[in-house]
């Protein structure tokens, strides 16, 4: 990689960032594209996000991707927050256009474009969401936005949930239920997508999964999983067993940074080449 004056800079802000596979598959993806771009991970302590947003515009970078813990709080410090954002609740990509910094979201997007990719249909279908953090909203956000039938999420904690239902668009399709509840196991019963957003079963605790009675699903019900690492999942293993089709979490990670990318360069992202490298990457 020769990077010059002229070299564009984009890059990641988290915290910490020891993990991040985005540097390899974005670098991959400029030099296939024949970008003269270069992607940086920049760990950002919390106290010196604001310095740092203000760093993006003073450097000249064309955009960053924003990662935990500074998706919601990245918010405050940009000049304008575009829909797709807004409906999530959260920014994950910021563009520089012209010196103003807009904030986006791809993950809600990207997940969709990664079932789409995988054969699943999404609009007119009956969606279970397990858990209920910021990427349960992301992905009821991009269900929503796609015109499922409904989207129940559910999770222990019936406090949290009512907190994400309260925060997505009134006059939609999405109701909130605790995992112990009658209604809970009266939505699995007609599901046809079941996506886990909790961290169960992600490395190194690779045996745990979402207490699911499975029982209840029917045979055509799709299992998704936002977990990558493993690739394959204790869930998605137990439903595949089950006869079940599954859609890991990989596919997400690359489609949300092709969305990235295109916003970013305004040219279409070379996905295959993105999803190799993290592929290469996750199967170490």
């Amino acid at each position: 990689m020769n990077i010059t004056a002229t070299t564009q800079k984009v890059g990641l802000l988290g915290w910490p960032l020891s993990h991040s596979l985005s540097p390899a598959m974005h670098n991959a993806a400029f030099a296939a594209s024949g970008l003269d771009y270069v992607y940086l991970p920049l760990a950002v302590p919390p106290e010196l996000l604001s310095q740092a947003v203000t760093g993006v515009k003073a450097l000249g970078f064309a955009g960053i991707n924003v990662t935990i813990p500074h998706k919601i709080a990245v918010m405050d410090y940009l000049d304008e927050i575009d829909n797709s954002a807004r409906l999530v609740g959260a920014v994950n990509t910021i563009v520089n256009k012209e010196g103003r910094l807009i904030g986006h979201n791809t993950d809600a997007g990207g997940y969709i474009s990664s079932l789409k990719l995988a054969g699943v249909a999404v609009t007119g279908k009956h969606v279970v969401i397990l858990g209920a953090g910021g990427a349960a909203r992301a992905v009821a956000a991009g269900f929503i936005a796609n015109h499922a039938a409904s989207v129940v999420i559910s999770a222990r904690d019936q406090g949290k949930v009512d907190g994400i239902v309260k925060l997505l668009p009134i006059n939609t399709p999405v109701y909130g239920t605790g995992w112990d509840s009658r209604d809970f196991t009266a939505a699995l019963s007609k599901a046809d997508i079941v996506v886990n957003t909790t961290p169960l079963g992600m490395y190194p605790n690779i045996a745990s999964q979402p207490p699911l009675p499975w029982e209840l699903l029917m045979p055509s019900a799709v299992i998704s999983d936002l977990v990558y690492n493993p690739l394959t999942t204790a869930f998605m293993a137990e439903a595949v067993r089950r006869g079940h089709t599954v859609v890991g979490g990989e596919g997400m990670l690359a489609e949300q940074g092709a969305l990235a990318f295109e916003l970013w360069t305004g040219c279409s992202a070379p996905r295959d080449i993105m999803q190799q490298v993290l592929l290469s990457k996750l199967s170490k």
